[in-house]
């Protein structure tokens, strides 16, 4: 039995792979700029749903299929379907997104954390079992409760699933005309930021993206930008010392919150801050609030264990000549008999070099000017206080 068969049975496991494959409306512009005849700012209303949103909603099916007849056994069957999900997210778990086409339908493999961390995950369940515990005890009838948890999830997913509207509308006014933004790999959130400031606010700036090596998120999200009109640059992880005295500010995501105010997000994003604080740049975060999670991390050795990654990380030499073939394994030979000709290289490593790739890095609070999020504009220190009020 292949692993999509496997998924298919596996009613939690399929959920999920259904909510994630599902798109969802962008609040990152209105909808008399989204109803203009430009082809590219229309392609920008929809994307995908976010990591936790879908795990809420596969708990809420959880709530309905349960035949529990108390709230300990039906806190036991999201216990265990919250673990199912985690377990499956740590393997980086494939899903297998349908496809429809005019006439056929296929299955596009992709990795649900390839390049992530399961913190947003984890902290999404977390805060809805505990909104579970908490509506049990105050309503001890036990349909009663059930039917207020469901009836309450599904406005709480719904207002999760409107996070990015609210972080874009409360963002995008520290975007200043004329002004340059560097930000770090694809973050869904950062990108409903600067479309609503150039799409709704009609601000002129320009973006300079890191590529986001090794999954060439940054690239992915430049196409985002340049299609919505706005000048993009796209450098090299390594430049961002570099770029950094043309910038103005820095914003980027977050894969998680943690309770002393730093942000973990992807790798890279440590030493970005650094650098940003060394040559007095503003530095920005931009994170929904069910990814605050009660984690303490004081380095990056703290960090919990990271997603999986599918397949093998490759070092390609984009400047190698084909004249240079003898050092190298090519990985195109179309082009083999013109000498001229810049081709990829496949740099080959003995088996003694051993890779480290890590998804996710820890950026101290020390490093963030502010928070943007659906609760508002945040200093660092304020997150704690935050994350009482959420899991009160």
């Amino acid at each position: 039995m292949d692993q999509k068969q496997q998924h298919d049975q596996h009613p939690v496991i399929s959920d999920l792979c259904f909510h994630l494959s599902k798109v969802i409306s962008s609040d990152a512009t209105s909808d008399d700029v989204l109803s203009s005849n430009n082809a590219s700012q229309t392609s920008n209303k929809r994307s995908s749903t976010p990591l936790p949103v879908a795990a809420i909603r596969v708990l809420l099916n959880v709530i309905r299929r349960s035949k529990a007849e108390t709230m300990m056994g039906l806190q036991a069957d999201l216990r265990d379907a919250t673990d199912d999900m985690m377990q499956f997210a740590r393997r980086g778990g494939p899903i297998h997104k349908r496809e429809s086409f005019a006439s056929s339908c296929k299955y596009n493999t992709q990795y649900l954390l390839a390049g992530r961390s399961h913190i947003a995950l984890s902290s999404g369940c977390e805060l809805f079992l505990k909104y579970v515990t908490r509506a049990s005890l105050e309503t001890p009838n036990f349909t009663q409760c059930k039917s207020q948890v469901l009836e309450r999830g599904e406005r709480f997913a719904e207002f999760s699933t409107q996070a990015r509207s609210r972080i874009a509308i409360v963002g995008s006014p520290f975007v200043r005309e004329g002004s340059v933004v560097l930000t770090h790999g694809q973050s869904k959130v950062v990108e409903a930021l600067l479309l609503r400031a150039a799409l709704v606010e009609k601000k002129r700036f320009r973006v300079i993206v890191l590529e986001g090596r090794p999954d060439a998120g940054g690239a992915k999200s430049a196409k985002s930008y340049s299609n919505a009109g706005i000048p993009t640059n796209v450098v090299l992880d390594s430049a961002m010392g570099y770029i950094m005295e043309r910038v103005d500010l820095v914003i980027v995501g977050a894969e998680g919150v943690v309770e002393n105010g730093g942000t973990v997000n992807k790798v890279g994003t440590f030493a970005l801050g650094v650098m940003a604080k060394e040559l007095g740049v503003p530095f920005y975060v931009a994170a929904e609030s069910y990814k605050f999670t009660r984690l303490y991390p004081l380095n990056n050795a703290d960090l919990p264990e990271m997603g999986g990654i599918g397949g093998s990380l490759r070092f390609l030499d984009t400047l190698a000549w084909s004249a240079n073939a003898n050092n190298y394994d090519t990985t195109d030979e179309k082009n083999d008999k013109d000498p001229n000709s810049l081709q990829p290289y496949v740099v080959n490593l003995p088996s003694a070099v051993t890779i480290e790739n890590p998804p996710c890095d820890f950026t101290p609070a020390k490093y963030i000017t502010l928070l943007f999020t659906d609760l508002g504009v945040l200093t660092p220190s304020a997150v704690s206080d935050e994350l009482i009020r959420l899991y009160q």
